[in-house]
Parts: structure tokens; C-alpha cells; sequence
């Protein structure tokens, strides 16, 4: 678990790095620690190292791990596919919900949350590269959503999230984040709060560097922090 540690501080290191190089505190960027499918003490190892945000793909694994380690004030961000059926669950227990694609998951989020005395903060996915084996809400869709978002009384949406298509040149990635960009000053022209797009959650373990160099706020790294899976 030693390397865990380690590894977290090299990562880092280089968000701080990708930060200057973009002319950004590293501060402006949030590392989640991707913990998926890893055992409570890799999480445990990264938390006693100073970590706080770690993440998940399902509510399942969540939950079990709310429950083995409930010793440690963990903001856990759900960051998988969010079926219907699991929403209530992800608003009760999840401080931050990546995937919202649907007015529908957006209403059922914010409901729960409301009968549960809880306020999560949302990201909308979009789709970009009309992927069929990928969710995210269209473009044309977005609209909708945030006019639906403005509705919500218990949870807060706060920006956008992306999954760009798989590539090995991290700089393959470089022009789906920009376009993400793009469509977040997009939408705050055409009149959407600024507050609701206050973040961008973009840019994994091989390409998180890109991805804060063009406007990052939230980078998700599991496997150059707990190695391969």
C-alpha cells in the first residue's frame, strides 16, 4: 500500500505541473482517485496519504464501501452510468453524481434527494462523439436539461463531464476536451448560470494532463494511482 501513496503524490504532482502549464493554480483542479474494484485498504492508503475524493462506478460498490469504511470522511463521486432505478441511492449517499444524461435521472436525483435531506452536486455527461457503446446526453439535448436544472430544489447541477473515444495518444483526446469547452461557454451565452457550468470533469489516467490544459476542474485517475486492474 506503500506504492499507492506514492503513486498519489507523483499524480500529484503532475496535475500541479499540467495546472502551471496552463497558467492555473493547481487548486483549480479536483483529483478523484478512482477506486473501482479495488479492496477498502487501497482507499484507505490514499486517504491516510491526505486523499479525500475518491470514485466509483457503481452505487453498489459505494455502498459497500460507505459500510467497510465508515472511519473516513470520504466525498464519494459516483462517476459510472446512473441507471433510474439506482438514483435514489446515488442522491442519498454520493456527494457528487458524474453522470447525469436525462431529465428523467435529473428529476429522480434532485426528488430523492429532497426526501433525504441531502443536496449532491450533478454533472451532466455529454455525448460528443455519438459513440453506441457510450451514454451522455446529446447536444441537442442539454437545453432541456438545464432548464429542468434550474427547477431542482435539493440537488445542484455544476457543470459538464465527458468521455471521449478510447485513444493511446493522449493528444488524440485534446480536441473532444476543447469542444467540451466550447459547448460549457456556449451554454453560459445562451443564458445558463455560470454556477451550473463551474465545472468541467474530463481526462483520465492516460490523458488527465490534456485534459487540465484545457480547462479541467475535475480529473478521475484510477489506474496510475492504484496500478492495473
Amino acid at each position: 500500500m506503500n506504492a499507492v501513496a506514492q503513486q498519489l503524490r507523483d499524480i500529484q504532482a503532475r496535475v500541479g505541473e499540467a495546472a502551471a502549464r496552463a497558467g492555473r493554480p493547481a487548486t483549480d483542479v479536483r483529483l478523484i482517485a478512482v477506486s473501482k474494484t479495488f479492496p477498502i485498504d487501497a482507499v484507505r492508503a490514499a486517504y491516510d496519504a491526505g486523499h479525500r475524493d475518491f470514485g466509483e462506478n457503481r452505487v453498489q460498490e459505494v455502498l459497500q464501501k460507505i459500510t467497510t469504511g465508515a472511519d473516513m470522511e470520504i466525498r464519494w463521486h459516483l462517476i459510472g452510468h446512473l441507471q433510474s432505478n439506482k438514483a435514489k441511492k446515488a442522491a442519498e449517499h454520493c456527494a457528487y453524481v458524474h453522470a447525469v444524461d436525462s431529465i428523467d435521472v435529473l428529476t429522480r436525483v434532485d426528488h430523492a434527494a429532497a426526501a433525504a435531506g441531502t443536496a449532491p452536486q450533478l454533472l451532466v455527461q455529454v455525448d460528443l462523439a455519438l459513440e453506441p457503446t457510450k451514454y451522455g446526453a446529446g447536444l441537442d439535448q442539454l437545453p432541456g436539461i438545464f432548464d429542468q436544472a434550474a427547477r431542482c430544489t435539493a440537488a445542484r447541477v455544476v457543470g459538464l463531464m465527458l468521455l471521449p473515444p478510447l485513444a493511446e495518444n493522449p493528444e488524440d483526446a485534446r480536441p473532444w476536451f476543447r469542444q467540451l469547452r466550447g459547448e460549457r461557454d456556449r451554454l453560459v451565452a445562451m443564458g445558463v448560470p455560470a454556477h451550473q457550468l463551474a465545472h468541467l470533469s474530463m481526462g483520465m489516467s492516460h490523458d488527465f494532463e490534456v485534459a487540465i490544459e484545457e480547462g479541467a476542474t475535475m480529473v478521475r485517475v484510477g489506474t496510475a494511482i492504484f496500478g492495473k486492474r
